[in-house]
């Protein structure tokens, strides 16, 4: 298995306004671009495409009614 290091120079240390800053998710930005940003950092992640997203196996969950 190969040992990661972890990269120092990835990330700095900043100020609450520095970081405030370079947010990238302000307040000027709409929810829906918002989620379109979240999904496609989450599709890289994962490694799937926007265009072909990978299916929900309903095979695994099981709904059950509780009560009666």
């Amino acid at each position: 298995m190969k040992d990661f290091k972890f990269d120092r120079t990835a990330f700095k240390i900043q100020t609450f306004e520095e970081a405030d800053a370079a947010n990238i998710f302000g307040k000027e930005v709409s929810y829906a671009e918002r989620l379109r940003q979240a999904y496609y950092l989450i599709s890289q992640a994962y490694g799937f495409s926007m265009s072909e997203q990978p299916r929900l196996d309903r095979t695994y969950f099981i709904i059950k009614k509780l009560g009666n």
